[in-house]
Formats: C-alpha cells, structure tokens, sequence
C-alpha cells in the first residue's frame, strides 16, 4: 500500500509514521482551506490565509491520528499486535497484524475510531461556540468551526456499512456474530463495499464532465481505493484460512542448493545465481549453516572485483529475520515474508538447515486449497 515513508514518534507505544504521498493531500486541502477562508473572512492578507489553511490542514491530520489510535489501543487490548499507525494520500490507516479474534473485538476496534471523531467534532464545536461567546480572534474561530465541520464528516462517512471503512467493519461484526463464520462475513460487507466503490466512481465521473474537475478525479481516486481495499481484505481472510495450523515443513523444499563459504563471487554468480535464477542461498560448511548471501551484497563490489571475494567475506552470519521452524505456521512464514521483504526463508531445526520454503511455495498452495476446497465461494 504504501511507498517511503518516515517515522515520526511514538504515541502511547504505537509508532506513527508518514508516508510520501501524505505531502500531496496536506498541499491540496491547504489550497481548498486558503479559498474557504478567504470567502468566509473577506480582506485579510493572503499569508493570513495560507498560515490558518495550513495550521487547520495539520490540526486535521493531528485528529486523524488520533482517530486512527483509537482503533489501535483498542484492537491492543483485545490482543492484536499493531505495526502502527501510517497518515498517506487518503488519510491514515492502523496496521493490524491479522484479523480480530472475535466479533465483539471487531465490533469494539471498528467503533473507537468514530466514537473519537464524534468526542472531537463536539470538542470543537463548544470551542467555537465558545470563542463567538467570548470575542476570539475570527480567525481563531474559523479554524475551530471548520475543524469541527470536518471531523463531524470523517464520522458520518466512515460510519457508512461499506467494509473496509469502520461501518462496513461494524457491520461485518454484526455478520460475524450471527453467522459464525468470518469468510462469509467478509464476503458480504466486502460486496457492499466495492458497490459503494462503485457508486463513488460513477458520481466522481458526472461530476467531471460538469466541469468539477479536481472533485470528479478526487471522489473516483477514493472509489478505486476503497474497491481495491474492499477486495484486498477479503482475500486477506481466505489466506489466513487456508495457511493458519499449515506447519511450514508441508511447503518447503528439503533439499535446498547451498553454495559453500569459500566459493568466490565470481563463480557463484555463474553458477548458481543465473542457473537456478534465485537471489538468495544459504550457505553451509560441512552441514553446517554458516549464513545466507543474496545477490544484494554484490551492490557494493565492483563486477571486475568478485573474483577476488568469497561468499564468506559478503554473507550476512545474522540468520534471525531470514530462517524459521519447520513447525512454524505457515501464516507466520509468509507474514514474515511480508514484513522483510523476502520471497525464501531458510527452515531451520538449530543451526542445521532443513529446508527453504518460498513465497511461491505457499501461493500455489494456497491457489490449489481455494480451488478443490471452495473456500472463495
């Protein structure tokens, strides 16, 4: 989902991060502030402008975070890990390690976050009341009004029983609960989803042939952000339900190519990179795993010097991140995967190498148990 991003802080354990294209959305709804502002208080300076649409526009994101820690603390709580918390092109997003374990924890988790944009539009909304009472600078005012107007709409439309917004989420819970099964949970609130995905796409359509340009191209960019979330969570699920309680020793292969210390980067480039077409080997001594080189430690070694270094001398010794039990579930494996970056992990029984499993291992399982077991149904 996303590109680079930067990490920020921690807030209440969590870590908040930023992604590149967060910078687009903050220039744009700055630029929209600057001409509302204008409108609403006529013959002020135009840096006046551009300092109230930017302090509103980062005010904004500030409540976003804390709508997205919300479902956080509480998905924490129900004993879900959290990676963090990311603010990027469509606002922000808490990333869960897997699914809720039951209907209530989805139900609570997806709540939190409009209940605090609820608690914040009223928060705002007294204070503006209250900065009219008082004779607060308008400015001032403007900024707590128009705060409380846009977290009063991040509410009501998340509250929309489209999955993956939160509505969509409590309606899953409620689907989850009733029926029992997750998968058919998911099946249902994701339709409704991609519909909602649909209708956005087809508004943002006619609004751009009626000459609303930014509008037309900004609700269909939505639509196609939630029609591929809609599809991504439910795929989610059927992966977790074919691979949960798969022992990783079902999928790899126990006879993996190892490539031996001493060999010079030269040799191993000819004969086994470009034979068997991988970018990872472990490598071992007398049956002895000593560590495991990727075609990434050739990055920093010119072509002409590689047959003057070993594998010995590149080789990362550090096996933690890249090896996993052969009674390792397999959804550990391929979360693993997803996190590191690496498309082969190296099974590992102590420091003896039993096996290599791969991301296309798991892919064609997976692929196989959807078909003969119809789980996608």
């Amino acid at each position: 989902m996303f590109g680079k991003r930067w990490r920020l802080f921690r807030l209440l354990g969590i870590p908040i991060s930023l992604d590149a294209s967060w910078l687009i959305i903050l220039a744009l709804i700055s630029w929209s502030l600057v001409n509302v502002f204008r409108a609403e208080i006529p013959g002020r300076p135009a840096s006046e402008y551009w300092i109230m649409g930017v302090v509103t526009a980062l005010a904004f994101f500030a409540c976003i975070v804390l709508h997205e820690l919300g479902h956080a603390v509480v998905a924490r709580s129900g004993g879900m890990p959290i990676r963090g918390i990311t603010l990027f092109l469509f606002g922000g997003v808490a990333e869960l390690e897997g699914e809720p374990l039951s209907a209530g924890t989805e139900f609570r988790m997806a709540i939190a976050g409009p209940v605090v944009s609820a608690v914040l539009a009223l928060l705002f909304w007294g204070l503006a009341r209250l900065g009219m009472a008082q004779a607060w600078a308008v400015q001032s005012v403007g900024v707590l009004r128009y705060l409380a107007w846009i977290n009063a709409t991040v509410l009501v439309f998340n509250l929309i029983p489209a999955f993956p917004l939160d509505g969509g989420r409590v309606l899953r819970s409620i689907l989850w609960g009733a029926s029992g099964n997750l998968r058919r949970a998911t099946r249902w609130a994701a339709g409704i989803g991609q519909g909602f995905a649909w209708l956005l796409i087809a508004f943002g359509i006619i609004q751009f042939f009626a000459d609303n340009f930014i509008g037309g191209i900004w609700l269909g960019l939505i639509g196609l952000f939630l029609k591929h979330a809609a599809e991504s969570g439910y795929q989610q699920v059927l992966i977790r339900e074919a691979l949960q309680g798969e022992p990783v020793r079902r999928f790899m292969n126990p006879q993996p190519v190892v490539v031996p210390p001493s060999l010079d980067l030269r040799h191993w480039v000819d004969d086994y990179v470009y034979r068997y077409h991988r970018k990872l080997f472990p490598v071992a001594s007398n049956g002895h795993l000593e560590g495991v080189i990727s075609t990434q430690a050739l990055a920093q070694i010119p072509r002409e010097q590689w047959p003057l270094h070993t594998i010995a001398e590149v080789m990362r010794r550090d096996l933690g991140p890249a090896s996993i039990s052969p009674d390792a579930d397999a959804l550990d494996a391929l979360s693993r995967m997803q996190r590191t970056g690496m498309s082969r992990l190296l099974v590992t029984d102590g420091d003896q190498l039993v096996g290599i499993v791969s991301l296309k291992d798991l892919l064609r399982f997976l692929n196989q148990k959807i078909e003969l077991e119809g789980l996608a149904e």
